[in-house]
Order: structure tokens, then sequence, then C-alpha cells
């Protein structure tokens, strides 16, 4: 993949990147700019010519300035594990190098190639995923950027490994940062912007396979179909065209004809997001920021916009789940189906899947855990001088444990579904390749068996 603006960054995330040489030239003529800046600056410079946080009011020495860089990632790296799974590590650094693209945080042409060089050989530091109390994402950042420097830990094959070794095996130097750039590497907030980009996209993908759920209930329910002509998607109408109304149902449960239009506002919420998320890349991400040759304080690190998002994206998650819960335990009842008892061959000699409900009731408490807001909850750090606190990093991590339990839940739905179809015979023509995937994973019960390892596998498959 061949970089030539910051959106080329995220246009294929899994490829190898290549920075194109004219994106280069910009950066060191903007470097450049930036260095010309400060020589000439007889102002103090935050984080540059200065202390950071509450020490922002003490001028450092040219002597001083020389280690400065470096030791602003040594002196904040406080975390430990539980580290970020690699998915996110990649996606922070991905972020980072997206916003380094730019030209207000003017860092220099070498740092940008060390970064898309290390996410080119797989190098994935160790960032803590919790106890991050700063202003912004100091801690984090700290952690996953002093490893340039070859200090701290990486993971590999989720061991944890010196930084230093690691870029020795590369057959790479540590990076010597210049002017302003260790300042850069832990300002802004890419750990909420990875948080939100990947729960957007797994938002997306988890409220089309709850889609298929909902239809799924409607058509073994046998639900009349007139309630769908508002609030449901067109994608719900096609898979429920062929399904059949049972005899003599007037209404089905509330939970089976509110579905879509749930699921409608999760799709907003989630488009809620994606649009947060591009208005933050548009602004600068580190403060100073270099504008228009001035340095220029911002407040890209206080991501409480996508905090808030995040969070409105839990609750609306949180409600899918109570919905699909409800429906899983209507799919049970002989009343609302037609079949036999909690769907087993035998009932009364099986249990049939009761024990799979009673396992999507344990996802969905502890999915109801995390509907409160995440961002707020500001406390006092450096002395008063950072007195508000985004925590968007929580909502982010709280947003994707809530995408966990929410995939379980829907794994268990997905299999009484498919057992539902076949106890029944028949099914409308539109889920049947989704009820043959299905039956693929997790072989309908004849007789009572273990499900764990089937639903776990499903989880992973669907995750």
């Amino acid at each position: 993949m061949i970089v030539r603006s910051p959106a080329d960054v995220l246009a294929a995330p899994g490829e190898r990147l290549e920075l194109h040489p004219a994106l280069l030239v910009d950066l060191a003529e903007n470097r450049a700019a930036m260095l010309a800046a400060l020589d000439h600056a007889g102002t103090p410079v935050y984080g540059v010519n200065t202390g950071m946080g509450r020490l922002a009011g003490v001028r450092l020495t040219a002597d001083q300035q020389a280690e400065h860089q470096r030791n602003l990632l040594v002196g904040r790296a406080v975390g430990g594990p539980p580290w970020l799974s690699p998915e996110l590590t990649r996606t922070l650094l991905l972020m980072r190098l997206r916003g380094f693209l730019r030209p207000e945080p003017a860092v220099s042409p070498a740092l940008v190639t060390f970064l898309a060089d290390r996410l080119n050989d797989g190098f994935l530091p160790a960032v803590p995923s919790a106890g991050l109390g700063s202003a912004g994402e100091i801690i984090p950042l700290a952690h996953a950027f002093q490893t340039f420097a070859g200090l701290g830990s990486v993971l590999e094959d989720g061991v944890l490994t010196p930084a230093a070794d690691a870029l020795v095996r590369r057959g790479v130097q540590p990076l010597v940062l210049g002017p302003k750039e260790g300042a850069s590497l832990i300002q802004g907030s890419p750990l909420a912007e990875a948080y939100a980009w990947l729960g957007a996209r797994r938002a997306a993908a988890l409220a089309d396979l709850q889609t298929q759920c909902a239809a799924i209930a409607v058509d073994v329910l046998g639900a009349p179909h007139a309630v769908y002509r508002y609030g449901a998607s067109a994608r719900f109408r096609e898979l429920i065209a062929g399904a059949e109304p049972r005899a003599g149902v007037v209404q089905a449960p509330i939970s089976v004809r509110v579905g879509p239009r749930v699921l409608a506002h999760l799709a907003r919420v989630t488009a809620e997001l994606h649009d947060e998320l591009r208005l933050g890349w548009d602004e600068p991400g580190d403060s100073p920021s270099f504008v228009d040759g001035e340095f220029v304080t911002t407040t890209g690190y206080h991501a409480a916009g996508l905090g808030l998002r995040m969070d409105a994206l839990k609750a609306a998650l949180v409600h899918v789940g109570e919905i699909a819960v409800q429906r899983l335990h209507r799919l049970l009842d002989p009343q609302f189906s037609g079949l036999p008892a909690q769907l087993a061959v035998d009932p009364g000699p099986q249990a049939g899947l009761t024990p799979l409900h009673k396992r999507a009731a344990g996802e969905l408490h502890a999915l109801r855990r995390l509907a409160a807001p995440a961002t707020l909850g500001s406390l006092d750090t450096s002395a008063g001088q950072e007195d508000v606190q985004a925590f968007a990093w929580a909502a982010g991590a709280e947003l994707h444990a809530a995408l966990d339990h929410l995939t379980a839940i829907t794994a268990c739905e997905l299999i009484a579904g498919s057992q539902a179809r076949y106890l029944r015979g028949t099914g409308a023509p539109a889920l049947e390749p989704l009820y043959a995937w299905v039956a693929e994973r997790v072989k309908p019960l004849d007789a009572d068996r273990s499900l764990g390892p089937e639903l776990t596998r499903l989880i992973e498959e669907l995750t």
C-alpha cells in the first residue's frame, strides 16, 4: 500500500505500508520550518524547552533539552498488565502514523519512517490497557513509544520481551528523538481512536448478525409481517419475505416486533461514532501544534466526544442484548413457537436449549453493567494543572467488552434458531444459507450434549 496522504494509512489496515517519496519531502520541509521557528522562539514552547503538566513553568537548559524528549517517554511509563491486544496495539500505531502525516506535529521523516517500518515488521509494544488516569493518554503512549528508543517491552507471540532485543533481531538501531518528537508521541488520543475505529466496525458487523437473528425469530415463531412496514430495514424485510405467518398468531411478543427498530437505532449511533472520529481527524492531535509558523496550544488530547459516543453505543448494544435474550426465550417456549418445549427432541428426558438461554442471560447480566458512562468522573492530577480527564480510552475498552458479550448472546440465538429450523423442517428461503452455515458449525441436537466447545468456536468465528 503506497501512502500518499493520512487517509491512505487506514485504507487497507493489514497491508504493508510504503511512504511515497513526495510525502517524505513535504514532511522534511515542514520539519525544517518548525526547527527554524523553534530556534527563533524567544518564548517557552511547552514540552520542548519547558517541563510538562504542572512543571510547564520550568525552563530547560540546552543540555536538559537534549535528553528531554527521551525522558518524556521514560518517566511516564508507569503502567502494567493486562496489555492491549495485538489488534488494538497495531491500530494504535496506525492512528499515530495517520496523525503524524499531518503538518501540525512537524515530526521528522525519520520518525515517520521508523513508525511505518515497525508496523511492517510486526513490532508490537506492550501497552497497558487499564489504570490510565491522565488528562490524555500519556501513560499508554509512553509505554508504546519508549520502545522505539529501545526501552520498555514488546510482545512477541504473547511473550514479554525487551524492546532493545526486538530491535536487535530486526537489525534496527534505537531511534534518537529530535526536538518536540517525544512530546508529540505522547500527545493526542490515538488509543481512543483505535478503540472507536475497531468498535464501530465490529458494531456494524454485529448489527447485521442481529438483523438476521431478528428475522429468524419472525420465521420460527410465524410472526405477522405488517408491523415491519415501519422501523425495519430493507435488509430485514428481504430476509423475512418468504417466512410464513403461523395460523392463529395475531401478534408476536414485543421483543420480536421491536427488534428491527432497535437495530435501526444501533445503526444510527454507530454512524455517529464514525462521524465523530472523522471530525477528530481534521484537527491537530498534539499540543503544542505547529500551525502557520507558530506553536499553538490545542486540546486534541481531550477526546470526550469520542468517549461519549462510545458510551452511547454501549447503551444501544445493551438494549439490543436485552431484546435478543428475550427473543431467544420465546423461541424455547411452545406457546410461542409451536415446537417442542425448550427445542428438545424429547422434552423432559432432555434439557434442550434452556441451558443455552441461561448462558445468554449471564452474558446479558455482564453486558448491562457496562451501560454506565465511562467518560464521566474527572479528578485532579498534576497538582491541579490537569483537573479534567476524558477517559475516552475507558469508554472504548468497555465498548469492546460489550461487543464481546453481545457476540456471545448472538451465537446462542443463532444456535437456537438453527435448532428450531431443524425441528420445524422448513424455513424462509432467504434464511436457508444462514441456517445451513450455523448447522455446519453446531449440528442440531437430537440428544443433550455439552455445547460449550462448539459455542466457543462459533463465538470466535463471529468476533
